[in-house]
């Protein structure tokens, strides 16, 4: 989608803000109940076991420092063993259940959102960078599985320890469970209070700054060689260090309330420490409590501030999860944004419910407008023809609106106005799969998986054979290219210029259109990358190999001479569709 004109604006531009995204984010991701308890109750058994520790021990050091018989140490001493292994063995089960709910949760995420993206049209997604839908997908998605881990459970641990331990010093001495819990409150609230504000406006700038940089870095990654031939390498490259300083600023911002919050943490231990002695000191001068319950009642709660102590990185957790979250929420509504942005008008009458049927036929658009917003159309009254057997070329400059008009013809976009139907049904009214069985639309900038060639060929047909894959390559004259692969179609490709050049690129993403078992093949700038005579040639092969097959195809290019072997030839003038009349190679 890289050749639209800056006149096609995004339909999710003007899109309000996500209401309520963390709540929504996390109930795509499938969480359950029974298990985040789970988690949280191994959880709060951890720090138990820790808070017993620590009184346990104290008791035990004053105890025996009184030399009491040693048989009426062996209870205490089991305990300290008992608590030592209790607290190991549940952060190992809290980890492991902890993680597990994440990583299922942000599995069902990722699911849930390609389903949802699949079911909408591909207005919202083209309106995203590439780089930024690979955030989304990623690095989001993973910032709303570490809400269960890093913000969720530690905050309800630390519930249950702040009630469980001031109960627990309580019952030696009430004033200082009071003043045990008291100060818990401080640094429980006012941590997260501390870093409320600036974690909020930092996380957020951190979230489109991580974006930003995977953006571009994808960019630069994938069109490292287009780039320095024209001498936009190093302006991109100081875009990227833009962005990263863009990054690291954002995420220093956040460094800082978090300081805070760790001063406030030893603050109210301290506080908790004299306070306790203070009293404890004055009970036991009254005869109200032994020395050891002194040294359990000032040690025991110490252990406790462990848990709270984590609130603020927990808050801040929330702030860059409801940030990843409301992305991600914006990514999966765009493409039902954009249908919903569709005036009534355009859509097709009596089209019900989606059909699952395969549609053959001629792909045929009538009084077709397209564009990418409601309102704004950048192609206007189309009517074109295509006939299984036949190929057609359209020449348009560059930002004319072409690549708008082979999407809006392959349904991934709603038409602004008109029809689009392949043997009579609707296109609007046809399921995502089997829209996809009656047109297949390969753009320019089609991604290049990392993963082996055969499986980015299976991409658009997953029962492709390894013979018939090399046999498509040969056709595409990347046969050469196969033959000095390593390990041949088992070898992994990945984005970047040092393994596949711009040229392969393109003749394999030719490989994956013939695969296709589309009846309509819609090809974007197939040329590119190669020279008038090579241009010529290989469009005419590919004709030929649609004609074979008893398939259209609709072929986009800049070069004119190119599309000689068309049956007819269109020319895209101010947004409308001019008939250039037959070429020399029709009919053949």
């Amino acid at each position: 989608m890289s050749r639209r004109a800056e006149s096609e604006a995004s339909p999710v531009a003007a899109a309000p803000p996500v209401r309520r995204p963390l709540r929504r984010a996390v109930a795509l991701t499938g969480l359950k109940l029974g298990q985040l308890l789970a988690a949280v109750f191994f959880g709060a058994l951890t720090q138990a076991a820790s808070v017993a520790l620590a009184g346990t021990s104290a008791w035990l050091i004053v105890r025996a420092s009184q030399m009491p018989p040693v048989l009426s140490l062996q209870v205490a001493v089991v305990g300290v063993r008992a608590f030592g292994i209790t607290r190991g063995v549940s952060r190992y089960i809290e980890r492991l259940t902890a993680h597990r709910v994440a990583l299922s949760g942000m599995t069902n995420l990722r699911v849930r959102l390609y389903e949802r993206m699949a079911s909408g049209s591909g207005a919202g997604a083209a309106a995203f960078k590439r780089g930024d839908v690979l955030a989304r997908v990623g690095a989001d998605i993973d910032d709303v599985g570490d809400l269960v881990v890093r913000g969720i459970i530690p905050a309800l641990v630390a519930a249950v320890l702040m009630v469980g331990s001031s109960v627990a010093v309580g019952a030696f001495l009430p004033t200082a469970g009071i003043a045990v819990f008291a100060c818990l409150a401080l640094v429980a609230i006012g941590g997260p209070l501390a870093t409320f504000r600036a974690a909020r406006l930092a996380e957020t700038a951190a979230t489109q700054a991580r974006a930003d940089v995977s953006a571009s870095a994808l960019g630069i990654i994938e069109n490292a060689s287009e780039l320095r031939v024209g001498g936009q390498l190093d302006h991109a490259l100081a875009d990227l260090a833009g962005h990263e300083k863009r990054l690291v600023a954002a995420t220093d911002a956040v460094a800082k309330p978090s300081a805070l919050a760790a001063c406030l943490t030893e603050v109210g231990t301290g506080l908790a420490l004299i306070v306790n002695l203070i009293l404890t000191a004055v009970a036991w001068q009254a005869g109200a409590i032994s020395a050891t319950e002194l040294a359990v009642i000032v040690l025991m709660p110490l252990a406790a501030f462990e848990s709270v102590a984590g609130l603020s990185t927990a808050a801040a957790q929330v702030y860059k999860s409801r940030a990843a979250a409301a992305r991600i929420v914006a990514l999966a509504e765009a493409g039902h944004a954009a249908d919903a942005a569709v005036p009534a008008a355009a859509e097709p009458s009596g089209a019900a419910e989606p059909s699952g049927a395969a549609p053959t036929g001629t792909l045929r658009a009538a009084g077709l407008s397209a564009g990418w917003q409601a309102g704004r159309p950048v192609v206007l009254g189309v009517d074109l023809e295509l006939a299984p057997g036949h190929g057609i070329g359209l020449v348009g400059r560059s930002g004319a609106g072409k690549t708008t008009l082979l999407a809006t013809l392959a349904g991934l976009i709603p038409p602004l106005a008109g029809d689009v139907a392949v043997g009579g049904a609707p296109l609007a009214g046809l399921s995502p799969k089997a829209r996809a069985a009656g047109v297949a639309f390969i753009a320019e900038d089609a991604h290049i998986f990392a993963t082996t060639v055969l499986e980015n060929l299976r991409v658009a047909n997953g029962r492709l054979e390894a013979a018939d894959a090399a046999a498509v390559l040969e056709r595409v004259g990347l046969g050469r290219w196969l033959a000095g692969l390593p390990q041949g179609l088992d070898t992994l490709l990945t984005a970047g210029s040092d393994s596949i050049s711009g040229g392969e690129r393109r003749r394999l993403l030719l490989a994956r259109a013939l695969v296709s078992p589309a009846q309509h093949i819609l090809l974007d700038e197939p040329a590119e990358h190669l020279d008038p005579e090579a241009g010529r040639r290989l469009t005419a092969e590919l004709l030929a190999a649609a004609r074979a097959a008893g398939r259209g195809l609709l072929v986009v290019s800049h070069q004119e001479e190119a599309l000689a072997g068309a049956d007819r030839v269109y020319r895209l003038v101010d947004g409308r569709l001019v008939d250039g009349g037959l070429t020399d190679g029709a009919g053949q």
